[in-house]
């Protein structure tokens, strides 16, 4: 009898413990929760320093960056079964100037595992048309054409001295969404099946994204600022929207 005892004492605490973990790791269909993405905006694996770090591109060139903005939009997650969910009025504008813009929170999301996430670079194509608007998609932001009706997916500004323009100045406002010059890129990246996304109830994880404003200019195309310096649209826009879409973005690791 009292080893019976002795053994009842000895499993409730490991019953107990089994109990609790299954139920902290539960997914119910009805359970939303939370999680965070931050953004670390980088210029080919140095930190991005706004009006005074100089970087050097792959055509030699030396360059400073004064703006560097960029959108972020039409977010999906996706899991190893192939089920998605598409987050609805998943619309960011990430600001270098602006710390808090790099973190961004996405809430009411389904409680899972997810293995793939996807997301528009720049603003879909019937945001570009659907009028005045408001939060990241405000004209305020100064990323949209009021004379082009759309907006400005990536802007890039900044300076080189290899720069023909006046004050050797750097303009790349990359945006259109009209073929031949429709500008829309979409990343995605897998995530390893042994750390997924583990979006649950008790528990709000965090992505890290490193973003490098230096993919705008290699790739496809080696930019030369000697040559290519100033773009608002257009075929060149392309050229640096195709150099950026394998580039740019990098999921560097998850916090769960």
């Amino acid at each position: 009898m009292k080893f019976s005892y002795y053994l009842l004492a000895c499993l409730c605490p490991i019953i107990l413990f089994s109990s609790c973990k299954k139920s902290n790791d539960e997914i119910s269909p009805d359970t939303k929760s939370s999680f965070t993405i931050e953004f670390e905006n980088q210029v080919s694996g140095s930190p991005l320093v706004l009006n005074t770090a100089t970087y050097k591109n792959a055509n030699g060139d030396d360059f400073k960056i004064n703006v560097f903005k960029y959108y972020v939009s039409n977010i999906k997650l996706s899991k190893a079964d192939g089920s998605s969910y598409a987050i609805p009025e998943s619309y960011f504008l990430i600001d270098a100037s602006k710390s808090e813009s790099t973190h961004i929170t996405l809430n009411d999301v389904p409680a899972g595992d997810y293995t793939k996430i996807e997301y528009t670079i720049g603003v879909d194509y019937a945001r570009n048309f659907a009028g005045a608007q408001t939060g990241a998609l405000d004209p305020i932001n100064g990323m949209f054409w009021t004379w082009n009706s759309g907006y400005i997916f990536v802007k890039l500004e900044g300076t080189s001295p290899q720069s023909k323009a006046a004050n050797n100045l750097l303009t790349f406002h990359i945006g259109g969404v009209v073929d031949p010059n429709n500008t829309i890129r979409t990343f995605a990246t897998d995530i390893n099946a042994a750390n997924p996304l583990r979006v649950r109830a008790d528990g709000k994880p965090n992505m890290h994204f490193i973003v490098n404003a230096g993919a705008l200019f290699t790739g496809k195309t080696n930019i030369n600022f000697g040559t290519l310096n100033f773009t608002m649209g257009g075929a060149n826009s392309v050229l640096v929207a195709d150099n950026y879409a394998n580039g740019m973005f990098r999921l560097d690791h998850i916090h769960n």
